[in-house]
């Protein structure tokens, strides 16, 4: 992993901890979280608004009978809307991601700019969707979080600062080595069904489109970015 910076836009003279488009996110999420706690509310935004497999229907068997469930179906927009609902029973599920959000953004978005920063938090989520997607093909369970985006957060921090130390359960542990080993943990505990109701997939969906999009900003893919364009 090699270290970089960007300086596509003029940076704030006055030190932030909560730069914009951070600060708007979690406004948005919590903001979202809340109205959540409304069960009817909850309801509406999980069948429009939670990523669901494209297949609306699920076919399933119970040795003599065979039935076919209706339910929420896919639509586009889902691939992005998913990523501002939490689990209403989880409460640590919004808090950790935010946190996390918080923590890696911040600093993320103080280095690229706001716009880049936006646009890279959103491939990511995008990218997780799709990862979600092909290996919840024939199911039939929705989707929700920031996590796919916040670990592509996680692989840009990496990628920057690589010798930055995270502390893990008070051990010091690079930035590098921390999302390599973060990243294998997600695969295996994907292939191995360990913990199904987290998308592991989609964690490393994230991840994998944000490396993608990195690379073709450092001019690093057969296809170059245009000079002087942000994107």
């Amino acid at each position: 992993m090699t270290q970089t910076t960007y300086h596509y836009e003029a940076r704030p003279k006055t030190f932030s901890r909560f730069p914009p488009v951070v600060k708007a996110l979690l406004i948005a999420n919590v903001a979202i979280y809340g109205l959540q706690m409304i069960p009817s509310v909850n309801a509406f935004l999980m069948k429009y608004f939670a990523l669901w497999p494209i297949t609306n229907k699920l076919i399933f068997t119970n040795g003599l009978q065979t039935f076919t469930y209706h339910g929420p179906a896919f639509s586009p927009w889902q691939m992005l809307t998913y990523s501002f609902l939490h689990s209403v029973g989880n409460f640590g599920h919004i808090f950790f991601n935010m946190f996390a959000f918080w923590m890696f953004g911040s600093v993320i978005e103080r280095v690229w700019g706001s716009k880049r920063f936006a646009f890279y938090y959103f491939v990511c989520v995008f990218g997780a969707a799709i990862a979600q997607i092909i290996v919840s093909y024939g199911k039939h369970y929705p989707t929700i979080g920031a996590s796919g985006g916040v670990f592509g957060l996680l692989l840009a921090y990496g990628m920057m600062f690589p010798h930055q130390k995270l502390f893990v359960i008070a051990f010091p542990v690079e930035a590098r080595w921390f999302v390599l080993g973060y990243g294998a943990v997600e695969l295996i505990m994907g292939l191995t069904g360990t913990m199904p109701n987290v998308a592991h997939f989609a964690h490393l969906g994230g991840m994998i489109f944000g490396f993608i999009l990195i690379m073709y900003w450092l001019e690093r893919l057969p296809l170059k970015p245009k000079r002087g364009k942000l994107f």
